[in-house]
């Protein structure tokens, strides 16, 4: 089960992203829609202006340009830059985050023995793995923490995940898993919902509408799944008729190989977070 999008005790004052791209962006878009913090408890950095005007603007949050003002002036700050400059950003931040401050990680491959040797001391980190739906408040979130991180720290955290979507607390050992399950997966479907608009295209229907049947397509599939808790292969069954047009096309399906292509590409996929 998810958590409910709640703060405790009034304990958490501000949320910080270092860094305002499109993740930091989802999520911020959901903990301010939610009502889970006031917007101008949330500070964000940026490098250029630009993208702290636009964050503002949309946002109504509070932006700076020096990470270490968020890593000073935070209770949970969320590290939102790319994976390939978290160790020149930690090295930044290290001797500005206290005791006291719960760091929030959503670079994939960053294990939490290596953030607290990148960061040199004691820390309280918690690593997680969003994904892009976020920006819909529809995100599956995954996240472990640290020994420093008490159980009501977690709870926080886990507030504010689930403020733009679901969160689940999950044994590290299984977060590789999440990044090709979850984190990479909504690129799968953008292929898969785009092939079925382009076979609908082909056999005469207009690209926007063949888009909005495919999408809603996959989001009422997935919705059932979700919501009855039967196996998908239940639901699959019951749409394959005997002799009928579904189960043609999913005997195609199978001749092409789709279901070993996609564990392929999930397997490679969490190869690659290992190595990041």
């Amino acid at each position: 089960m998810g958590h409910k999008a709640t703060i405790g005790d009034g304990e958490m004052k501000k949320i910080g992203f270092i860094g305002c791209g499109n993740m930091a962006k989802a999520m911020i878009g959901g903990i301010v829609a939610s009502g889970l913090v006031p917007a101008q408890e949330v500070l964000a950095s940026a490098r250029t202006e630009a993208t702290r005007t636009a964050a503002e603007k949309a946002y109504g949050i509070c932006t700076t340009a020096d990470n270490r003002e968020v890593a000073q002036n935070c209770e949970v700050v969320v590290l939102a830059v790319k994976p390939q400059v978290y160790p020149e950003v930690i090295a930044e931040i290290a001797s500005a985050v206290d005791e006291h401050t719960v760091l929030v990680t959503i670079a994939p491959g960053f294990t939490l023995a290596r953030l607290e040797e990148l960061f040199g001391h004691s820390v309280k980190l918690v690593r997680t793995m969003p994904n892009t739906p976020a920006m819909v408040r529809e995100g599956m979130t995954a996240a472990c923490k640290n020994a420093a991180v008490t159980e009501q720290e977690m709870e926080n955290v886990l507030a504010i995940l689930s403020s733009f979507g679901k969160a689940k607390l999950i044994p590290e050992g299984l977060m590789d898993a999440v990044v090709a399950v979850s984190g990479s997966s909504p690129a799968y479907v953008y292929l898969f919902i785009e092939a079925m608009a382009d076979a609908a295209v082909l056999q005469g229907m207009p690209r926007p509408m063949a888009y909005e049947f495919a999408a809603q397509s996959v989001y009422g599939a997935a919705k059932m799944v979700l919501e009855t808790g039967k196996h998908p292969g239940e639901l699959k069954d019951m749409v394959c008729s005997p002799k009928g047009t579904t189960i043609e096309a999913v005997r195609v399906l199978e001749e092409k190989g789709l279901r070993s292509s996609v564990i392929e590409a999930m397997i490679a996929c969490g190869e690659k977070a290992k190595k990041v």
